[in-house]
Parts: C-alpha cells; sequence; structure tokens
C-alpha cells in the first residue's frame, strides 16, 4: 500500500514543510507518505480563475494512477472523525490498495477531480489555508496510526 497526497502550491512556507517532515517521518516504513506537489495554476487580472482550477485538475489527475483510491478533500464531503480515519487506513491497509489524498487550489477542486474521487472528505468547516491543510493531514494519518498501533501518541 502507498499513501500519496497531491496538492496544489509548490512553494510552501519552512513551517509547512518542516511540519510535513515530522509527521512523515514519524510514519512507519510501510506507510510513508510521498507528497506530490502541483503547480498553482495562473491567476491575473484578465484571466478567469476557470482556466487556472483547470490546469491544476490536469496536474492533479495526471498524478494520480487508475486504480489509486481517491479521496477529495472537499468543502462539501463528508466530515471524517480521527477513529472514523484510523479505521478506514486499516481497512486500506488490509486491502493493499494505493491510496492518493487530493488538496486542490484556493479555489478548490474541478468537477473532473471531484468526478474522479472515490471519496470526498471535509475536514472542518472553518475555511484553512492550504498550506495548513498539508501539515493537517499528515498529522491525522500519523495520528490514526497511532490509534491502530496502541501508541501512547493520541492519548497524549
Amino acid at each position: 500500500m502507498k499513501l500519496k497526497l497531491v496538492a496544489v502550491g509548490t512553494r510552501m512556507p519552512d513551517w509547512v514543510k518542516a511540519g510535513c517532515y515530522e509527521y512523515s517521518k514519524r510514519m512507519p516504513p510501510e506507510l510513508r507518505v510521498e507528497l506530490v506537489e502541483i503547480p498553482l495554476g495562473s491567476r491575473g487580472k484578465n484571466q478567469s480563475k476557470t482556466k487556472a482550477i483547470e490546469a491544476e485538475s490536469q496536474g492533479l489527475l495526471k498524478a494520480i494512477n487508475g486504480s489509486d483510491f481517491v479521496v477529495a478533500l472537499d468543502v462539501l464531503g463528508q466530515p471524517v472523525s480521527t477513529e472514523k480515519l484510523a479505521k478506514q487506513l486499516d481497512n486500506w491497509q488490509m486491502n493493499g490498495q494505493n491510496i492518493c489524498l487530493m488538496v486542490g487550489g484556493p479555489d478548490g477542486l474541478s468537477h473532473q477531480c471531484l468526478e474522479r474521487a472515490n471519496m470526498r472528505w471535509s475536514l472542518s468547516d472553518l475555511t484553512l489555508p492550504h498550506p495548513l491543510v498539508r501539515v493537517l493531514i499528515m498529522e491525522q494519518l500519523y495520528r490514526a496510526w497511532t490509534i491502530n498501533a496502541n501508541h501512547p501518541y493520541h492519548r497524549s
């Protein structure tokens, strides 16, 4: 099983890189998370955001394999608790599926990306900055693993 986080945005602040690295190195070897960064679509005065979303979507969809189980992070997705994520992670491991978590740009995901997704999650009713979403996902994947492994991190 492989975990892949495919996210729009390439120039992340150092705190994002450090946070993602910290949780990535804590994951066991069989659950390492590969981060794939997709360039942000060009947004200018005379350019529509539709073109930017389309460019980002093409990059996102290219980074996903046909057999990947895709989870789209979407404001209209289903809320998921840490405990549900732990159960889902355990199921994915049992099935040996490759999992791809897809994070769009500032204007969200295109219709094509949402259609490709097998599942849609909402992380919060709050609006979260995209750099923070990466760290949040990495921490929650680590926390889910600790629950499944009976590691004390979740209880601290």
